[in-house]
């Protein structure tokens, strides 16, 4: 066998590559296998991209849609982050799904602060909102509803203030995203 040269990369075996190749090869058990160690990874990334309602029927989806596709994945090495590439569309579809079925979402609880803006800008707020997962909705209502400064954001959720504007900007930026679309 040969040594690699120094400085060359090498290709990194998946942990779970005997498995991922039994499964590609039609195996089920392996397959069974290869989707419940995968499940609490996918569901820890799906409930940062998804409506909190939808995080698990989002992760039931995408690995329905794994099982159905593994055999066309190319490189076996790529299998988590395609996984969460699947788990993540999974997620934008349903926030899509989730716009189209809502008229109001929330207008009755935000209309008489924002009586003055124009009709549908409340209504597409509070869509925008909803659409947030979980951590990201709190850190805005509490900023920018509730108007507290960083640093009483940092201790109401038990972070650094650097962790909180960073979160605080992520928040903004997926809003502010959906609000685009």
């Amino acid at each position: 066998m040969k040594a690699a040269m120094p400085g060359t990369p090498v290709p990194v075996a998946h942990p779970w590559q005997d498995d991922l190749l039994a499964a590609r090869a039609g195996d089920c058990l392996a397959l069974e296998r290869v989707l419940t160690r995968s499940r609490q990874d996918l569901r820890r990334y799906a409930e940062h991209h998804c409506v909190v309602n939808d995080v698990e029927d989002a992760v039931q989806e995408s690995l329905f849609t794994a099982s159905r596709k593994l055999a066309d994945l190319r490189q076996l090495e790529s299998f988590t982050s395609w996984l969460f590439r699947i788990v993540k569309r999974e997620c934008n579809r349903m926030k899509r799904g989730w716009r189209q079925l809502r008229q109001e979402p929330l207008t009755e609880d935000i209309a008489g602060p924002c009586a003055q803006a124009p009709a549908g800008l409340a209504s597409d707020l509070a869509a925008a909102l909803e659409s947030l997962p979980a951590h990201y909705r709190e850190i805005i209502l509490l900023r920018d509803v509730q108007g507290l400064t960083i640093g009483e954001l940092a201790d109401a959720l038990g972070l650094t203030r650097e962790a909180s504007k960073a979160r605080l900007h992520r928040a903004r930026a997926l809003a502010r995203e959906y609000l685009q679309d």
